[in-house]
């Protein structure tokens, strides 16, 4: 592949949201800063995140204080992002995916709607090679089973061509009872599902990641390496950081029960 390969970490503890999304804007200003030299590297993070229910950029605190009392006093984090999409929820049993790429680096450059289309593609692809599962059509951004059951959620930002937020899919049981607690991107009707649940199999969310870079890769037209956080500088540094404030937080809360 011609252009310069997509730099992957994978990180092992789920990791607080807010922390994860400051993450992604140093990220980002390095990239921004990089990008005059040509020097500039793309990154995907994969991850958990501890339990956090986040509003979209267009959902006003006002419209939004009482959900955020009402989860917050169940022990999950709420936070409001600049994403696109609705009120959703991330947390253990679920990977997260943040690619952070220049979509200028494409001839011609990537735009947003086939940067998003490409998204939902490769997570389609994931579910029909690795687990059989056929995903089903919708009007609605992200990765649908059924029309009523819903396993992935999309959300982007793109800013001066570079991307950040992204997908996140359901691979446990563990995140359904906390998706039972809203109406989850607007959607009445629909409810979350999983991988072990459409399977009805135990999966773990460390055996989806090979497959999960491998079709990225593959959707994006990139090669993937996997990132060697102490030798990337202020972006390794910044990720190691993350990560050991991650494992300095203990446990986080459980899954309420219905």
């Amino acid at each position: 592949m011609s252009l310069p390969p997509i730099l992957y970490h994978h990180f092992r503890v789920p990791l607080p949201y807010a922390q994860t999304l400051a993450l992604q804007e140093r990220i980002h200003q390095i990239q921004l800063a990089a990008r005059r030299t040509g020097s500039h590297k793309d990154v995907l993070l994969l991850l958990q995140h501890r339990p956090v229910y986040t509003a979209g950029r267009r959902q006003t605190e006002d419209a939004v204080a009482a959900e955020r009392r009402r989860l917050t006093d169940m022990g999950a984090d709420f936070v409001t992002t600049q994403r696109g999409g609705q009120l959703t929820y991330h947390g253990p049993g679920q990977v997260v995916g943040y690619p952070l790429i220049d979509t200028g680096r494409w001839s011609p450059a990537m735009g947003v709607r086939d940067y998003v289309c490409r998204m939902q593609k490769f997570i389609g692809l994931h579910l029909r090679e690795a687990h059989g599962l056929q995903p089903s059509p919708s009007d609605n951004t992200g990765v649908f089973l059924r029309p009523t059951e819903k396993i992935a959620s999309i959300g982007v930002q793109v800013r001066h061509r570079l991307t950040s937020h992204g997908f996140a899919m359901n691979i446990t049981r563990e995140p359904l009872a906390w998706f039972d607690q809203v109406v989850a991107c607007g959607l009445e009707d629909v409810k979350a599902v999983s991988i072990s649940t459409a399977t009805g199999k135990d999966v773990s969310v460390d055996e989806e990641i090979p497959g999960l870079v491998s079709r990225f890769g593959q959707l994006y037209e990139r090669d993937m390496v996997a990132l060697d956080a102490p030798k990337e500088g202020e972006i390794g540094e910044a990720i190691l950081a993350l990560e050991e404030e991650a494992h300095s937080l203990g446990a986080w809360a459980t899954a309420p029960r219905l």
